[in-house]
């Protein structure tokens, strides 16, 4: 039976939602956290750093990591420097790639060996993270984020290619391997089997670890009362 505090993985908060965060700090579950401006723009940030700055308020001195926006790569660099400059705690998301598929490896090479703290993100293949891990510096921790979930819905098992990741990124002792964009609480125990460091999950993905060994005739009859009750209160009627 699947079991929480067996798991070797970090668990980290992805969103946005300040409420949300202050939900998941309270959480000692939770060991980190992660952004990008998709989910910024959701949840309506209009500011990015009076953002930023309040969600390590809230955090503490757990990891956090913060996107660039920029599209340039020397635009990007700038950017980069002035994010981390927010935190020891803060991880700089920087794109595996430009929107003209430029490979950003120089400028990860230059951040990283400066000491910055990279989360290289939006990767996909084994071949990105090859190539990010021979970019790091050996003595500058960085992440690398390779979006499982989106490789899973084009119909690939991510599994393989990230215990392969995992393998790859052991000649980088400081780097870790995030499992970004899960599809369902299972993730995080596929992602801990295949010893992947890291997962990063939605709020809604992570409140179902109340769930996690559940009996199942128990969550059957639950089920099936929440069916019936549901069908009460709409006052649903077949004239027979």
């Amino acid at each position: 039976m699947n079991d929480t505090n067996k798991l070797n993985i970090k668990l980290f908060a992805d969103g946005a939602d300040l409420a949300g965060i202050k939900e998941m700090a309270a959480n000692s579950l939770i060991k980190g956290f992660t952004t990008n401006p998709t989910l910024m723009r959701k949840a309506e940030v209009s500011d990015y750093k009076t953002f930023a700055l309040e969600a390590l308020r809230v955090i503490g001195d757990r990891p956090i990591s913060f996107e660039v926006f920029a599209d340039d790569f020397d635009e990007m660099e700038k950017q980069a420097l002035e994010i981390s400059s927010w935190g020891e705690n803060v991880n700089v998301k920087i794109p595996v790639m430009n929107t003209r598929g430029e490979f950003s490896g120089p400028l990860i090479t230059r951040l990283s060996h400066a000491g910055v703290q990279l989360n290289v993100t939006a990767v996909m293949t084994v071949e990105q993270v090859e190539s990010i891990v021979q970019c790091l510096d050996i003595d500058t921790p960085a992440i690398i984020s390779v979006f499982a979930g989106r490789i899973a819905d084009t119909g690939r098992d991510p599994a393989p290619m990230m215990a392969e990741a995992v393998h790859i990124m052991k000649v980088k002792p400081k780097a870790e391997l995030i499992w970004a964009s899960p599809r369902e609480l299972l993730n995080v125990f596929q992602a801990d089997s295949v010893g992947c460091h890291i997962i990063t999950a939605t709020n809604d993905i992570l409140k179902k670890l109340s769930l996690v060994g559940k009996d199942l005739d128990t969550y059957s009859l639950e089920t099936v009362k929440m069916f019936y009750n549901d069908a009460q209160a709409a006052d649903y009627n077949i004239a027979i």
